[in-house]
């Protein structure tokens, strides 16, 4: 009796054992199929903005610049999906060359061309907002612009989202105020004073100083998400960070990246 108990014993953990292989064997199948999926989407997206990138000359100052940060997007989406092992990590490279198709419609507009066929949304680019208007201000004896359309004034494209955590309208520049907080990933002293001179009381931009320093702001976000706010500006990045070195996260790091240009002077990291 006490041999038959035995044996079916062996028999019920042999099952199990077997069960648990095979359901083993078919999640990772699962997850295999997912990634691969995902890259290709990804490597899809990516080819697209390369062809951009190279078939394009910029003819003016905001369409190079444009076309510049657009290339710098096509070599970090490219190192990121060589290094993705994930799906997420895979997602994420494509966010960076969405990010970069972007680029590639605001150097179209600057050209006069058509920007092309609509995008897919990005990370945090509705409730980040656009520039509605044009906006001039002197910051630390600096005058900085901001403006809906690019002009000799305002050749600095940015599509909108996050930055280190803080919202940055989608529109044109007069300089990338926003990539001291890029590279370092902080905003440094008086930036809340240099976005409340800049988009205070501007359609479109529903957020003040306080909310700035805070991030979105929940009163913001609310009004946002109940719909009583306008459209939102585009694109934003995704947040390469902990899943896979040299990403880009809004707020964190292009790999590799250099700024050449530029003033930053005036801020304090």
């Amino acid at each position: 009796m006490n041999g038959v108990l035995l044996v079916l014993i062996v028999l019920v953990v042999a099952a199990i054992g077997i069960a648990v292989y095979a359901s083993s064997k078919s999640s990772a199948k699962r997850t295999a199929a997912s990634l691969a999926d995902a890259k290709a989407d990804a490597r899809r997206v990516i080819e697209r903005l390369g062809g951009q990138v190279f078939a394009l000359t910029g003819t003016d100052d905001a369409a190079k610049q444009a076309l510049a940060d657009a290339s710098e997007r096509y070599t970090a989406a490219s190192s990121q999906i060589d290094q993705a092992t994930t799906v997420r990590q895979a997602a994420l490279a494509k966010e960076s060359a969405m990010e970069g198709l972007y680029y590639v419609r605001a150097a179209r507009t600057a050209m006069g061309m058509d920007p092309g066929p609509e995008l897919e949304s990005l990370s945090g680019q509705q409730s980040a907002g656009v520039v509605t208007e044009d906006r001039r201000v002197n910051f630390e004896g600096r005058e900085i612009e901001a403006s809906p359309s690019p002009s000799p004034r305002t050749p600095n494209y940015y599509p909108g989202g996050r930055v280190a955590g803080r919202p940055v309208p989608a529109g044109w520049y007069s300089e990338p105020w926003w990539k001291p907080a890029l590279v370092a990933g902080a905003w440094g002293l008086g930036s809340a004073l240099l976005f409340s001179s800049l988009f205070s009381g501007m359609a479109g931009v529903g957020y003040d100083a306080q909310a700035f320093e805070s991030g979105y702001g929940d009163g913001f976000q609310d009004g946002f998400d109940q719909g009583q706010l306008g459209d939102g500006g585009d694109a934003g990045g995704g947040d390469w960070g902990g899943d896979a070195g040299g990403g880009w996260d809004s707020g964190g790091d292009w790999g590799g990246g250099d700024f050449v240009g530029g003033d930053f002077g005036g801020f304090d990291f």
